[in-house]
C-alpha cells in the first residue's frame, strides 16, 4: 500500500522560508506515470494547488506560488520536498502531499494526513 507522510516545522516566522518533506513508502517516485505533488489548504478555504515533480524530476508550480516555490526530490530516500520562501501569515495552512496518477485522467489517488503549517512571529 502506498502511504506519504509530510514532516516539518509547524511553526515558521514571516519572511522565512518553508521547508516539508514527504516520505513514500509502498511505491517508488521514481515510478513512471506518477507526480508528486504539493496542495494546501487555509483554514476556511478551498484547497489550493502548489505544484508537482515528476517520476523523472521535471517540476511544474502554481502561477501564484511560482515565484517562490521550488520542489524536489531525493530517489535515495524516496522523499520529495517543498521549499515555499518568503513566508507570510496568509501561507498558514495544512499542507498535504499527494500522488497524482498521469493517464487518460488525473486522480489524486493517495495524500498524506496532511501537516499543520502556520506563520506567525
Amino acid at each position: 500500500q502506498v502511504q506519504l507522510q509530510e514532516s516539518g516545522p509547524g511553526l515558521v516566522k514571516p519572511s522565512q522560508t518553508l521547508f516539508l518533506t514527504c516520505t513514500v513508502s509502498g511505491g517508488s517516485i521514481n515510478t513512471n506515470y506518477y507526480c508528486w505533488s504539493w496542495i494546501r489548504q487555509p483554514p476556511g478555504k478551498g484547497l489550493e494547488w502548489i505544484g508537482y515533480i515528476g517520476y523523472s524530476g521535471d517540476t511544474y508550480y502554481s502561477p501564484s506560488l511560482k515565484s517562490r516555490t521550488s520542489i524536489s526530490r531525493d530517489t535515495s530516500k524516496n522523499q520529495f520536498t517543498l521549499q515555499l520562501s518568503s513566508v507570510n501569515p496568509e501561507d498558514t495552512a495544512v499542507y498535504y502531499c499527494a500522488r497524482v496518477y498521469r493517464g487518460y485522467y488525473v486522480l489524486y489517488d493517495y495524500w498524506g494526513q496532511g501537516t499543520q503549517v502556520t506563520v506567525s512571529s
